[in-house]
């Protein structure tokens, strides 16, 4: 059975997207940080994995990137989860009850918003939202509340005080899926995720823009990143998606050529059809 790599644990959205994403059972790897995520690819306890990345609220999840790029780590696949956060609690509690509520600093801030008219309530940080929901199970923590999906409740026997807390409702998080070693191609590629770096020179990004443009790519994500090691210049991360593989073979061509450290983090398929 195949061993998937998830930050976080049963229950959590990095579970469901293992459930939607895979046709055939699997095997689910726990894994309490993105770091231990991407050891367990390159100790080969997992063979693929599942990486959060940006959010529709919360904007890209930077710290990744870079360990994609630094571990060599390919993209093999995305998925676009709906995010639905739900306030959950041991039966029988209100939400008068509730005193403390722990979840993850990226659920927190996108139901910030709804926890404006309950001032007695306490935010902690946290590592996991399903973590917490177990937490509060094993520990019988009355008082305290987890925001998590739902079928977290259902696996830690919670019940839900509110449904859909969320701020913004229109809210999904777009998730890569990993592993070492680069995917063999096939007719289904229609999107790649790109780095390069570039020159302190005026025009720079623009041109490679528009050699993107010329050869009929679609510019769906862009991001800087800072080279630690050589302040003020920059790397680039760019998702694009084609119609025509043989105009992305152009692009890729030229690029090279006129950028530095180029890289082709992933080819895959387009998650957002």
């Amino acid at each position: 059975m195949k061993k998937i790599a998830i930050q976080g644990i049963e229950g959590s959205n990095h579970h469901i997207v293992v459930e939607k994403f895979y046709d055939d059972k699997v095997e689910i790897n726990e894994c309490l940080s993105f770091d231990t995520l991407i050891d367990s690819l390159l100790n080969k306890k997992s063979e693929q994995a599942v990486m959060a990345i940006e959010n529709t609220i919360a904007g890209s999840i930077i710290p990744n990137y870079a360990l994609i790029d630094y571990n060599n780590i390919h993209i093999v696949g995305e998925y676009y989860l709906p995010i639905h956060h739900h306030l959950m609690a041991l039966p029988n509690q209100k939400i008068e009850d509730i005193t403390e509520v722990c979840s993850h600093p990226m659920a927190l801030l996108q139901c910030k918003n709804f926890f404006k008219q309950y001032k007695h309530i306490k935010l902690i940080e946290d590592v996991d939202t399903s973590a917490v929901a177990k937490r509060i199970t094993e520990k019988k923590l009355a008082g305290v509340a987890a925001i998590a999906p739902k079928i977290a409740a259902d696996i830690f026997n919670l019940e839900v005080i509110e449904d859909e807390i969320q701020t913004i409702k229109n809210n999904a998080t777009r998730f890569v899926i990993l592993q070492t070693s680069k995917p063999n191609k096939n007719s289904d590629i229609n999107k790649a995720s790109l780095k390069f770096e570039l020159d302190h020179k005026r025009g720079s990004l623009a041109t490679i823009l528009n050699v993107m443009s010329d050869c009929s790519l679609n510019l769906t994500k862009i991001q800087s990143l800072p080279k630690i090691e050589t302040p003020w210049k920059y790397a680039f991360f760019v998702d694009v998606t084609f119609d025509n593989y043989e105009d992305y073979t152009k692009a890729k061509a030229i690029i090279e050529i006129m950028a530095n450290d180029f890289k082709i983090l992933g080819e895959y398929k387009n998650g957002r059809l």
